[in-house]
C-alpha cells in the first residue's frame, strides 16, 4: 500500500515548509503544492485513488481563496486527516484574534508558528502528536501486537479488539480462512488435535489461547502469577491498594508510589476507565491539543510503574473486608486477597444500560456502550447515531464525524447546553455532519444480525419514527462501581459512596466527620466519579486522586502512632 500522504499548502514558504518536513519523506508521501486549488485537486485524486491522507498543512495566507475556505473544502475530501495552519511569524500575532477561536470550532487541530530555522521541535512535537493520533485512530497498524481471529459477527471479538485499543496496542482482526488466520488456528490444532472455539488471540509474546472473556484476555497479555500479583504472600500488607485506574486511581497511584508507599492498583479490563475510552480530551490541563483517553491513561499507567505501582490488570476484585482496631484490610479477589493498611475506591461509573432487548441482544453488532473507538472506522460513509448529553457523548460524536456520513445526537432534554461544556456545543454547531436531535429517545432497534435500524420517540408527542443507522452509541448518564463494596461503606440512595461530611452525622467518629476524601471505614477512602458529589470531569477526578494521598499519609501514621 501506497505511503500515506502529507499535504503542504505553501505558495509563499514552501522553501521553509519543503525543508522542515523532509524527515518525514521516509514513511509518508509529503507533496507540497502553491494553491488551494492545487491541492484540492491532489487530494480528489489520493481518494479516487483510495489513498490516504494523514495531514495537511497551509499556510495562512493564500493566493487564491481564504485559508479557512480551503481547509473546509479540504475536510470535506478527506475528513479523517489531521489540519494544522502554519503562520509565518509575519502574519501570526496579526492573525492570532482570527484563527484561535478556529481551533475552538473544530476547523483545524493545530495553529502553529511557522518555523524560524533548523531543528524546531516544539513545532514538530505537534506535527508528530498529530501524526500519532490520526494512526492510533485511523489507519490499519503497520505492525501488530495482537492478532484476533473471528469468523463473522462476533460481539466478543470486537471487545477484544476495542481493549487492545484503549491499551494502545495495535491489533487487527483476520477470518480463519485468511493465511494469518490459518497459520494461528494451526499452532492450537497441532496442540489439541481439534480446531479451537473462535475468537483465538495471539500476542506478539508468542501466546496463542482461544479466550471466552476481555478479562481473560488482559490477564494473559499482562500476567496472571500469584507471585507476581502479590496475592497470598505471607505477611505481606502493602500500603494502598487503588481498586480501579481511571483518572483518579492512576492519580491515586502515581502519587503514593513517588512518595515511597507501596502501592497495588487493581483493573478488571482495560486501563483509564469510562475516561480512557473517549477519542479526544479536549479541555485537559496541559493539553492545548487535546489527548486522547488512551494515551492519558497509558502515560499515567506508565508514570505509576516507574515510580513503583504494581499493575494486576484482568484482576477484578470481588469484595472488601475492613480491617478493625489497626488490622489491615483485605482485598477479595477470586485468586486470593491483598492486605492494604489503606484502600483507594476508584471504580468509577458505568454507563447506563437502556434495557431494551433489541438494543441489549445487539451490543457488539454495531451497538456500543462508550466511544468504543476501534468501531468508528467502521462507519466509514454510514449513518450513525450517538445517546447522550454529555462531554463524552459530545467527544464520541465529534470523533464519528470523521468517518460516518452523518452523526445525530439524540438527547431527551431540549438542548445540549445544560449538560454539556460550551466549546463542544459549539464545535458540534459548526460540524456540518452532525445534528442534534432534541426531546428523542431509542425504543427498539433491529437487524440480522448486526444494527440496521433503529426507532426514535419524541418525548413529548410520542411519535415514533424508523431510521437507518450502521452504528448505535450510549452514552447513558453514570452508575457506580460499587457492588463489591461492604455494607459498612455507606453509600447514597444511587449507590455513590459517601465521604467527609456526607456521611450521617450518626457514624462520625467522637463527632467529628470522616477526612474529606475518607468513608466511615477508617482508611477506606474513595476519588472520582464513584464518589457522592464528585464533579464527573475528568480533570476532577484526577485532582481528587492526587489529594487522597496526603489523608492515607495521615492515616498511616495514626497507625503507626497506635502501634507505638
Amino acid at each position: 500500500m501506497p505511503d500515506p500522504v502529507i499535504a503542504l499548502c505553501a505558495p509563499y514558504h514552501h522553501d521553509v515548509l519543503e525543508t522542515q518536513f523532509a524527515r518525514y519523506a521516509a514513511e509518508y508521501d509529503v507533496r507540497c503544492h502553491r494553491s488551494a486549488a492545487a491541492m484540492t485537486a491532489d487530494l480528489q485524486e489520493v481518494r479516487a485513488a483510495g489513498g490516504r491522507v494523514a495531514l495537511l498543512v497551509t499556510e495562512s495566507v493564500l493566493p487564491d481563496e481564504p485559508f479557512y475556505e480551503a481547509v473546509r473544502d479540504w475536510r470535506a475530501v478527506v475528513p479523517t486527516a489531521r489540519r494544522v495552519v502554519a503562520a509565518h511569524w509575519d502574519h501570526f500575532l496579526r492573525q492570532s484574534d482570527e484563527l484561535r477561536p478556529g481551533l475552538a470550532l473544530g476547523k483545524y487541530d493545530a495553529y502553529l508558528l511557522l518555523p524560524r530555522g533548523a531543528r524546531d521541535e516544539e513545532f514538530h512535537t505537534a506535527i508528530t502528536e498529530l501524526l500519532s493520533d490520526w494512526g492510533a485512530t485511523v489507519a490499519d497498524p503497520e505492525v501488530v501486537t495482537a492478532k484476533i481471529v473471528t469468523d463473522g459477527d462476533d460481539p466478543l471479538a470486537v471487545g477484544i479488539k476495542d481493549f487492545f485499543d484503549r491499551m494502545g496496542l495495535p491489533a487487527r482482526t483476520y477470518p480463519p480462512g485468511s493465511e494469518v488466520g490459518r497459520h494461528v488456528l494451526a499452532r492450537l490444532t497441532e496442540e489439541s488435535g481439534e480446531r479451537p472455539a473462535l475468537p483465538v488471540v495471539a500476542t506478539a509474546q508468542g501466546d496463542v489461547a482461544a479466550v471466552t472473556s476481555v478479562r481473560e484476555v488482559a490477564r494473559r497479555v499482562h500476567g496472571s502469577s500469584p507471585s507476581h500479583a502479590v496475592i497470598d504472600r505471607p505477611g505481606e500488607t502493602v500500603d494502598v491498594a487503588v481498586v480501579g485506574t481511571g483518572p483518579a486511581g492512576l492519580a491515586a497511584a502515581v502519587y503514593a508510589s513517588s512518595e515511597g508507599l507501596s502501592t497495588v492498583a487493581f483493573e478488571a479490563e482495560a486501563v483509564g476507565g469510562q475516561a480512557g475510552t473517549s477519542s479526544m480530551i479536549r479541555n485537559y490541563l496541559g493539553f492545548p491539543r487535546g489527548i486522547s483517553g488512551m494515551r492519558l491513561a497509558q502515560r499515567s499507567r506508565n508514570q505509576a510503574m516507574r515510580f513503583g505501582t504494581r499493575f494486576l490488570t484482568g484482576w477484578s476484585v470481588e469484595g472488601l473486608v475492613p480491617g478493625h482496631d489497626g488490622a489491615p484490610h483485605r482485598i477479595r479477589t477470586e485468586d486470593g486477597e491483598v492486605a492494604a493498611r489503606a484502600v483507594v475506591v476508584a471504580t468509577g461509573v458505568a454507563y447506563r444500560r437502556l434495557g431494551i432487548d433489541s438494543v441489549e441482544d445487539r451490543v457488539g453488532l454495531g451497538v456500543h456502550y462508550g466511544a468504543a473507538v476501534s468501531a468508528a472506522r467502521e462507519t466509514e460513509g454510514r449513518d450513525v447515531y450517538v445517546v447522550g448529553g454529555g462531554n463524552s457523548a459530545g467527544q464520541a460524536a465529534v470523533h464519528l464525524s470523521r468517518f460516518a456520513r452523518s452523526v445525530t445526537i439524540l438527547v431527551r432534554r431540549r438542548s445540549l447546553s445544560e449538560t454539556m461544556s460550551d466549546y463542544l456545543v459549539r464545535e458540534l454547531a459548526y460540524n456540518d455532519r452532525v445534528a442534534v436531535r432534541p426531546c428523542a429517545e431509542v425504543v427498539e432497534a433491529g437487524g440480522q444480525p448486526t444494527l440496521e435500524w433503529i426507532a426514535v420517540e419524541d418525548v413529548e408527542t410520542g411519535a415514533v419514527t424508523r431510521h437507518e443507522a450502521a452504528g448505535l452509541f450510549l452514552l447513558l448518564g453514570a452508575a457506580p462501581h460499587c457492588d463489591w463494596i461492604p455494607p459498612e461503606v455507606c453509600r447514597d440512595a444511587r449507590g455513590f459512596v459517601l465521604t467527609g461530611r456526607d456521611v450521617p452525622a450518626a457514624l462520625w467518629r467522637d463527632g467529628m466527620p470522616p477526612a474529606g476524601l475518607e468513608s466511615v471505614v477508617p482508611g477506606v477512602f474513595a476519588a472520582g466519579d464513584v464518589r457522592a458529589g464528585s464533579m464527573k470531569r475528568v480533570a476532577a477526578a484526577a485532582g481528587e486522586g492526587a489529594s487522597v494521598v496526603p489523608l492515607v499519609h495521615n492515616h498511616l501514621a495514626t497507625l503507626a502512632r497506635a502501634r507505638t
